[in-house]
C-alpha cells in the first residue's frame, strides 16, 4: 500500500498594508476616505510627494479619529511645507482637541522656515491660549531670532500667564540682550510672586553665564 505524504496545503499570504487603489490623485483622495485605516494611511504616504495634496490633507485631519493616520497627515504637512499645509497645523492649535493641538505644536516645532513669516501672528493673536501656543512652539524653533521674539512677548503681552511661558524660555536661551526686558517685566508685574521669583533666576543664570 503506498504511503501518501501529508501536503501543507498552499497558503496565500496577504499584506494588509497592500495599496489597493490607483496611485494618481484622484485615486488616492479616494483611498484617504476609505474606511480601512490601513488603506487611508498608505494614500497619506503617497500624497506626501504631491505638492497639490495639502487642502486634501487638512481637510481630513479635521476629522480622522485613527491615531496612527492623523500621525501621518501630520507629518506630511510638515514634508509638504506650503502656506496651505502650515496654515492647516496652525488651524490645529484651536481645536478643542488637546492631544491635535500638542501633535501639531510639536511637528510645527520642526518647521522653522515654514513658522518663520507667521510666527508674530501668533505671538500677538486675540487668543491668549494661542500666544502660548506659539510660545510653546519657539521653545524647540530652530531659529536665530528666537530670544528676540520672547523679548517682545515679555515687553508688551498684557497677559500674565503668556508672560510667564515666555519666562520660562527666556530664562533657558536669553543673553544679556534680554536683562533690561526681564528687569521691566518684574516692574510690570510687581504684584506677581511668581513673575519676580522666575525673572530672579533668569538674571541670576544670564549673569553666570556672562563670566
Amino acid at each position: 500500500m503506498a504511503i501518501v505524504k501529508n501536503q501543507t496545503p498552499h497558503i496565500q499570504c496577504v499584506n494588509h498594508d497592500e495599496r489597493i487603489a490607483e496611485r494618481d490623485f484622484e485615486g488616492l483622495v479616494e483611498e484617504l476616505n476609505s474606511d480601512n485605516p490601513t488603506e487611508r494611511r498608505w494614500a497619506v504616504r503617497d500624497l506626501t510627494k504631491m505638492p497639490e495634496a495639502s487642502s486634501t490633507l487638512v481637510a481630513r485631519l479635521k476629522f480622522e479619529d485613527d491615531a496612527s493616520v492623523r500621525a501621518a497627515i501630520l507629518n506630511a504637512l510638515a514634508h509638504l511645507g506650503d502656506n496651505v499645509a502650515i496654515a492647516g497645523l496652525v488651524s490645529c492649535l484651536r481645536s478643542e482637541d488637546a492631544a491635535l493641538r500638542n501633535e501639531a505644536i510639536e511637528v510645527l516645532k520642526e518647521a522653522p522656515e515654514g513658522v518663520e513669516p507667521i510666527i508674530n501672528n501668533l505671538l500677538n493673536d486675540a487668543d491668549s491660549d494661542v500666544r502660548i501656543f506659539a510660545v510653546n512652539i519657539l521653545e524647540s524653533l530652530r531659529h536665530n531670532n528666537v530670544e528676540q521674539w520672547l523679548i517682545n512677548v515679555i515687553e508688551k503681552d498684557p497677559h500674565v500667564n503668556v508672560c510667564a511661558t515666555a519666562l520660562d524660555l527666556l530664562s533657558e536661551v536669553g543673553t544679556e540682550h534680554s536683562i533690561p526686558a526681564l528687569k521691566q517685566l518684574k516692574i510690570r508685574f510687581v504684584s506677581e510672586p511668581y513673575i519676580g521669583f522666575s525673572v530672579d533666576l533668569a538674571l541670576k543664570r544670564i549673569e553666570e553665564g556672562s563670566h
